[in-house]
């Protein structure tokens, strides 16, 4: 029987102590709270920069308080937190997630303009990478897709309070998609694939007119055009650049002089 209990008890105190640990580790200190605390206390996370935990918060006052305003609120601030992460999949998901949930919610124009800011912020697939790779190496989508968003909101919501910023924000992507086409343009002329330099350029003219790359995509099609020894459009190109144009610095350093990274419109 001593030889029994003498192996029977170094087992029971081990799962003693293990419960105890559990138990001590495993308190949740909001389970009282009020969703009134619960917001307030979030909400003290999220201006410390403690996101992860505002987060748990969030996700807590939305599972226990699923109706009211409560929950809506803590929806938005979770695409936010997400945001302020640097997660940009999740505060997408959560932003889109809300659009669904409450299309016509008073404030859901907040929710499109954050859409518009988290692709405008992609740090990592616009200016970071880009700035140390081959812009022609990748597709500037997240700037497509803010354009888009922001355009949304100016469009669904034009008396926005967010709507002034958006319209900023749209002024400069237009720049920005405009100078990736024409860096893209002279990247083909500069392989000497002069037919698809002169499209390219083309496409920079009509799709976003008026842009500051708008002269170098004249000259880089006037170029082209000479190149392919077609002198009519190259004569075209040269009348619309001189017109608009009379003392462009491009007939000075050509149409692949050292460039700005594209994205850098100011």
């Amino acid at each position: 029987m001593q030889k029994h209990m003498s192996k029977i008890i170094p087992i029971v105190l081990a799962l003693l102590l293990s419960a105890c640990g559990s138990t001590s580790k495993d308190i949740d200190e909001t389970k009282n709270w009020s969703p009134s605390k619960l917001y307030a206390e979030a909400r003290d996370e999220m201006n410390t920069g403690n996101y992860e935990r505002a987060i748990q918060h969030f996700e807590k006052l939305e599972s226990r308080y699923p109706f009211g305003t409560y929950a809506q609120q803590a929806q938005m601030e979770i695409a936010y937190a997400h945001y302020r992460q640097g997660d940009q999949a999740q505060a997408l998901a959560a932003v889109e997630r809300f659009i669904k949930l409450h299309p016509d919610h008073p404030n859901v124009d907040y929710m499109y303009y954050l859409r518009g800011l988290i692709n405008f912020n992609d740090r990592v697939s616009i200016f970071d990478v880009f700035s140390r790779q081959d812009p022609t190496e990748r597709d500037p989508k997240a700037v497509r897709e803010a354009f888009d968003a922001f355009k949304l909101l100016v469009e669904r919501f034009p008396d926005s309070k967010y709507t002034p910023d958006a319209r900023d924000r749209l002024a400069y992507l237009v720049n920005a998609m405009a100078s990736y086409d024409v860096h893209v343009a002279s990247y083909y002329y500069r392989r000497g694939a002069y037919v698809a330099a002169a499209a390219r350029a083309q496409s920079a003219i009509k799709n976003y007119p008026g842009t500051p790359a708008t002269e170098q995509a004249l000259y880089i099609m006037m170029k082209s055009y000479e190149a392919l020894n077609l002198p009519e459009l190259r004569a075209d190109a040269q009348r619309v650049l001189d017109l608009n144009y009379p003392n462009s610095t491009y007939y000075h350093g050509g149409p692949v002089k050292k460039e700005k990274p594209w994205w850098q419109v100011w």
